[in-house]
């Protein structure tokens, strides 16, 4: 199922298809990992990993030609465009994913605060899953392929998100490292 989503939405885009392939199941590894690692969080293992695969199916939608898509949305949106594409598809925990994984998730005060092009609401990780998976998600890029940050790296790159991420960031690692 997952595989087939991702090929019917790249639309025979085959560079998009594979960093998206790539970028995925390097995240999927990574949330399964955490989660056997920790069965005491009684994670959904196979929410895990179509929802690790399905995350960034919104960038389908964007306009980011360094990684091959063509599409007419900013990218801080693929997130949103990745749910509604989602809930059309009947999946509607993989979408809460999809629209929460951006930095450490986003509150309305921060979208309102940045003026982003997005609805002024709460995309922050509830779940166990949703929260695995962004947390999975801030140790791979879609143009450094394959190559696993530090987490010191991947603090950095969250700092331009502020010192709340941060927060939420370190929390997490204390959890599920």
């Amino acid at each position: 199922m997952v595989n087939e989503l991702i090929h019917k939405y790249c639309g025979g885009n085959e560079p998009l298809e594979q960093i998206l392939l790539i970028h995925s199941c390097d995240v999927a590894r990574r949330a399964l990992r955490i989660a056997k690692s920790h069965p005491e969080l009684n994670a959904d293992e196979t929410l895990l990993w179509e929802a690790a695969m399905l995350h960034d199916i919104g960038i389908v939608r964007v306009d980011a030609p360094s990684i091959f898509c063509y599409g007419t949305e900013p990218y801080i949106c693929h997130g949103i465009l990745g749910a509604e594409i989602l809930r059309a598809e009947g999946l509607p925990l993989h979408a809460r994913v999809a629209e929460r994984h951006t930095g450490t998730g986003l509150t309305a005060a921060e979208i309102e605060r940045q003026n982003l092009p997005l609805p002024h609401q709460d995309f922050t990780p509830q779940s166990i899953e949703e929260q695995i998976i962004c947390y999975a998600d801030k140790f791979y890029s879609k143009t450094r392929l394959s190559m696993e940050k530090t987490p010191e790296q991947a603090l950095r790159s969250l700092e331009k998100f502020g010192s709340d991420g941060l927060d939420v960031f370190r929390a997490w690692m204390a959890r599920f490292e």
